[in-house]
């Protein structure tokens, strides 16, 4: 006799509570991205290790539940979103998660340390990107009362007002990039040239994290559009 697992029932009855739950994943897992560059300021190696591991079992959660939400949703949705949507949505959230991974074995495998030259540009970096990382989660937030009033209204206008924040932060730390990578720049003859390309790549990877949160807002507005 054919069965149904508990997940796939759930998820008939609210598909966007799997949605924000695999967000709430991402977010803890780019939470620790502060302290990860904490931890290399100080040299700790062994906190970097510690904490990798803590963003690695995070992103193995997150991705867990995006495989089981890919093949428990049912193909008939009886809802204002496609079914298409919904799996590109939390195929975005998913993907910010990846990037944190990434972070974590530039940082587990090679032993680097921060130029004094771009340290607080850095910090500044890693906070503007934690705060847009909050924002989308915030966004994400706000899938069931968009739901309960058919994505339309009052609460459409104040989640269409969030993702224009999101992009306007964005716009902050490309510029804030600019910076970051002029300054590494003007420093490249102290640098060794794999801890140069190490580095270059590394910004570029918390950059993204900013870029991952924006598309997540992106594909939100897609369902007010529609």
């Amino acid at each position: 006799m054919k069965t149904t697992s508990p997940f796939a029932s759930l998820l008939r009855q609210s598909p966007f509570r799997h949605v924000q739950e695999h967000m709430r994943i991402v977010s803890q897992c780019i939470a620790e991205i502060p302290p990860l560059f904490d931890a290399l300021i100080q040299k700790d190696r062994e906190q970097i290790k510690t904490l990798s591991d803590k963003i690695g079992n995070l992103e193995s959660q997150a991705d867990e539940l995006k495989n089981k939400f890919r093949l428990h949703m049912p193909k008939p949705l009886l809802l204002a979103v496609d079914r298409r949507d919904i799996l590109e949505l939390i195929q975005e959230q998913d993907s910010i998660a990846d990037v944190a991974e990434k972070i974590c074995g530039i940082l587990t495998v090679y032993d680097m340390e921060v130029p004094e030259a771009i340290k607080t540009l850095l910090l500044e970096l890693i906070q503007q990107t934690m705060d847009i990382g909050t924002k989308a989660v915030e966004i994400i937030e706000q899938l069931d009362e968009l739901l309960a009033v058919g994505f339309v209204g009052k609460q459409s206008d104040i989640v269409t007002e969030r993702v224009a924040t999101v992009k306007r932060s964005e716009h902050n730390i490309d510029e804030l990039l600019i910076k970051i990578n002029r300054a590494l720049f003007s420093i490249e003859d102290q640098l060794k040239p794999v801890a140069l390309m190490l580095w270059y790549h590394l910004i570029e990877l918390i950059g993204e994290i900013s870029n991952k949160a924006e598309n997540v807002g992106d594909r939100l507005m897609l369902f007010l559009s529609k």
